[in-house]
């Protein structure tokens, strides 16, 4: 018998892993990260090829820790899967011998001590063909069609973009508020706020939808649209819902008729039933004027039993409804609370006596406040929707919020001194600006003689301060201390509270502004038309994509002597480079290309730019080769 035949015999019986069990464990627990989208699936696959590459047998979870990428967490699910294999199998069951390796072992055997009347390779061949096998088996399972758990965050995404592309009128896409808002009635899951423990929402789903070439995302701010497959899976979803809803309707229809007397069935408990869930439903949609004058025909996703409207049995009109006003939603007065927020950067880091100084301030004049991250802005206010629990729910509803108009950037002389050396003051100063609120405030803390002993002279501290209220506009209040700035928040929080207290709060957005519909409505009332925080802070990422218009923006404020409103008017004649260079080339002489920026007006004052300040710009964009 030939050498390497020998060695392929002696090779047969040896499982390819010493720990079959943990491996298909590990297997298991990939394999259902991977379908619920969870980024725990990469940590899994890499304690896997640990465990295939150790040689030896492993007699619990425990010792597997000597592995590479193997913590507390994954040996501990091995240690409780362990146990219970023992308590299904006994104590004495084997771990370290899985059915498929026991069953090639068997079969190994068996053509060992009969007649070896086949050759090695036949062996090597059968066993490839059983690989092949099992990967057809396994490939034939992952190839099923994706379909969303019903009421999850991506059947209620799908169901939503597809009901908004039947509406007559529709852009054919949705931008992520607009999409949360509208739907988070279908969804059991928060758009915006995760479960207890868990640092995934509902929204998390969007990206295997994405993966999944169901849904689209483009442009920036990100608009969601259909592809042509999910366009067909969510036509099939939303005609089983309808189907569903007839159904129902049909049952209800048959058991009104089938009531030949009033004392055949007692429905007196079902009408309390069902005026509970009216009040709830009542309760919950009060921003609706719709829903609040005829709570008894909407659609309530919560109701146990699935009360269908009679006005529309497939449950569509709500929907409708609710696209049609989804970003008009309002606050009447008396329905929420003026909460100031404070950035956590400020409470955090540094000197933190000096910030917890700050916290302790505002508590001890009774100000609610909340800290959380702030994109923009050291302190601004919102209005806080009151909510009421929920029987049975661990946490309440989460109320809308929408930001007032006033956001507070807080300098000391020192952080004002390091950012006009870094440039943060200026690039401060434009994303204030841009951030959607009307009223931008900075409030300076003079630190008494703190100032003489910084990098600049103070003249050059208070030339800048008084350049932030005349040139750039901003509301500039000075204080002495951390106690006055905490004075002043107390002040403008009970201002605040005493102004919107009569006031309907009407929410507006950002990527819609620019439709003629909602134009005349918040010219009428500015003071009352307002963003959602959500949207606020999310549009205020400093490290988000960036247009082409923004980044050319960018680059004109880095050079010397232009502001940013002389950026901005640059902008409103030439929104890109590439427009800019083109009309450099439409110029016939190079005076004409130098002098071309030169009567652009910028500011309030409408003063010109400026001829040096033009041929700047046009050697930078136009000289080839280094600038003289």
């Amino acid at each position: 018998m030939p050498t390497d035949q020998v060695c392929l015999g002696r090779k047969r019986p040896v499982p390819s892993c010493p720990n079959p069990l943990f491996l298909e464990w590990l297997t298991e627990l990939r394999d259902s990260a991977k379908e619920k989208g969870l980024k725990t699936q990469y940590v899994y696959q890499k304690a896997i090829n640990s465990l295939k590459k150790y040689p030896l047998p492993l007699k619990n979870g425990k010792e597997a820790k000597i592995l590479q990428n193997f913590g507390d967490g994954i040996c501990k699910i091995l240690d409780e899967r362990l146990q219970k294999h023992y308590r299904e199998n006994g104590s004495d069951a084997p771990i370290h011998l899985a059915a498929s390796c026991h069953r090639s072992n068997m079969a190994s055997t068996k053509q060992m001590e009969g007649p070896q009347k086949e050759p090695s390779g036949n062996l090597s061949g059968h066993s490839k063909k059983t690989q092949k096998e099992v990967r057809k088996e396994k490939g034939t399972k992952k190839r099923r069609e994706y379909v969303p758990q019903k009421r999850s965050g991506g059947y209620a995404v799908l169901l939503t973009l597809y009901r908004h592309t039947q509406m007559p009128g529709s852009k054919g896409f949705m931008f992520r508020n607009e999409l949360q808002t509208e739907a988070q009635p279908l969804c059991e899951k928060s758009f915006t706020v995760p479960d207890l423990g868990s640092k995934y929402t509902a929204w998390s789903s969007v990206s295997t939808l994405i993966q999944k070439d169901l849904v689209v995302k483009t442009h920036n701010p990100a608009r969601y649209s259909l592809t042509d497959q999910g366009l067909a899976l969510a036509e099939k979803l939303d005609s089983e819902e309808t189907g569903m809803a007839k159904e129902q309707v049909g049952k209800i229809s048959e058991e009104e008729d089938s009531q030949d007397a009033p004392d055949v069935v007692d429905l007196t408990l079902e009408g309390e039933e069902e005026e509970e869930d009216e009040e709830e439903q009542e309760e919950k949609q009060s921003w609706s004027s719709k829903s609040s004058e005829r709570p008894a025909t909407a659609l309530s996703v919560t109701q146990p039993r699935g009360h269908i409207s009679e006005s529309d049995p497939t449950g569509k009109s709500q929907t409708l409804e609710t696209g049609r006003t989804a970003m008009g939603w309002n606050l009447p007065p008396g329905s929420y609370d003026i909460v100031l927020c404070v950035d956590f950067i400020e409470t955090t880091g540094g000197s933190s006596g000096r910030k917890q100084e700050l916290v302790k301030e505002l508590q001890r004049n009774g100000v609610t406040f909340d800290i959380r991250k702030l994109n923009v802005g050291d302190f601004l206010w919102v209005a806080r929707e009151k909510v009421t629990p929920v029987p049975g729910q661990l946490r309440p509803p989460v109320g809308k919020e929408l930001v007032l108009d006033y956001i507070i950037e807080r300098k000391r002389m020192d952080d004002l001194c390091g950012s006009i050396i870094d440039g943060r003051f200026r690039e401060q100063k434009f994303r204030l600006k841009r951030c959607g609120l009307r009223k931008p405030i900075y409030l300076v803390e003079e630190c008494g003689s703190a100032a003489a002993h910084l990098s600049l002279p103070e003249s050059t501290l208070q030339q800048a301060i008084v350049n932030t209220q005349v040139v750039d506009g901003f509301f500039v209040k000075r204080v002495q201390d951390v106690k006055e700035s905490a004075a002043y928040l107390t002040i403008m929080t009970r201002y605040l509270q005493k102004l919107y207290q009569n006031c309907t709060l009407f929410c507006r957005s950002r990527e819609l502004e620019g439709d003629g519909e909602d134009e005349s409505e918040q010219t009428a009332n500015l003071s009352c038309s307002l963003m959602a925080f959500t949207e606020f802070n999310y549009g205020a990422i400093k490290n988000k994509c960036q247009t082409v218009r923004e980044v050319f923006a960018r680059q004109l404020m880095q050079i010397s002597g232009v502001s940013g409103d002389k950026a901005a008017a640059v902008l409103e004649h030439y929104s890109t480079v590439s427009s800019l260079l083109q009309a450099y080339n439409q110029c016939s002489s190079e005076t004409e290309k130098e002098k071309l920026l030169s009567s652009i007006k910028y500011g309030k004052l409408k003063r010109n730019l400026g001829p040096a300040l033009s041929r700047t710009i046009y050697q930078l964009y136009c000289t080839k080769g280094p600038l003289s």
